[in-house]
């Protein structure tokens, strides 16, 4: 096995985590129009695209901001042709999700609008994380080394934490634990909430695998951004303490 995976089409060598991210993209989209159709949503169709106009610049945003926050040490040097291109997928909910809310407000929309999105936001990360782990070290989804069972040559010659192959297996679990939740009744917005709470824990636990870069008291911007997200939704979070009790 060697990293980055590569194929060849009609003589030029294309990286197959661009296949997988645009597959993502196709399949995420598809996997909520086709959703979609069977629920009554509260939303008006004009508002429901002020929404997304929201959520695809707090996206745009928010995922180059914190990828330039991830190496504090380089920000000096950065280019803004490199802030574009280098991003990450918690930046973007993060600012997706400011993003919505900002625009809420703006259009007066109070109706709760993110459940219809969960299922399909797990499948495109399964399949970009996908895409993630063909790159090998050559994209920052790798972990440090381990001498457990676990250990892959990521290309490097080391063992390490396959880290996009950790979050392909919890993308599984949320699928199935969602699927569960299915015909169970939560408050409008829930589904949502869980989804991102739950992902933001196990993206500050994995943190702690990765060879991050300290922004503040030890900590990287992954961990702070978790760490804002849990404070934003302490109240949701304060619900499900209760109700696990």
């Amino acid at each position: 096995m060697s990293f980055p995976f590569q194929i060849s089409i009609l003589g030029d060598t294309l990286y197959l985590h661009f296949i997988f991210e645009t597959l993502a993209f196709i399949v995420g989209v598809r996997l909520y129009y086709h959703l979609k159709k069977g629920i009554a949503d509260p939303i008006s169709d004009l508002n429901r695209l002020w929404i997304l106009f929201g959520a695809m610049i707090g996206a745009l945003v928010g995922s180059r901001l914190l990828a330039l926050l991830e190496e504090p040490s380089t920000i000096s040097e950065q280019t803004w042709l490199m802030i574009y291109q280098n991003k990450t997928v918690a930046g973007g909910f993060i600012g997706g999700l400011f993003g919505v809310e900002l625009v809420k407000k703006f259009i007066g929309e109070k109706t709760a609008s993110g459940d219809v999105y969960v299922v399909p936001i797990i499948v495109a990360l399964f399949i970009g994380r996908m895409g993630c782990f063909t790159m090998g070290i050559a994209e920052p989804t790798y972990g440090i080394e381990t001498s457990s069972v676990f250990g892959m040559n990521l290309g490097d010659g080391k063992l390490r934490h396959p880290v996009a192959l950790y979050e392909m297996v919890f993308m599984v679990l949320l699928l199935l634990m969602f699927s569960a939740l299915k015909n169970k009744t939560l408050l409008n917005g829930d589904r949502f909430k869980l989804f991102m709470v739950l992902y933001f824990l196990y993206r500050f636990l994995v943190e702690f695998i990765k060879p991050y870069h300290p922004l503040f008291l030890g900590l990287s911007s992954m961990h702070w951004s978790a760490l804002l997200l849990f404070v934003y939704y302490y109240k949701f979070i304060l619900r499900l303490i209760r109700y696990a009790q």
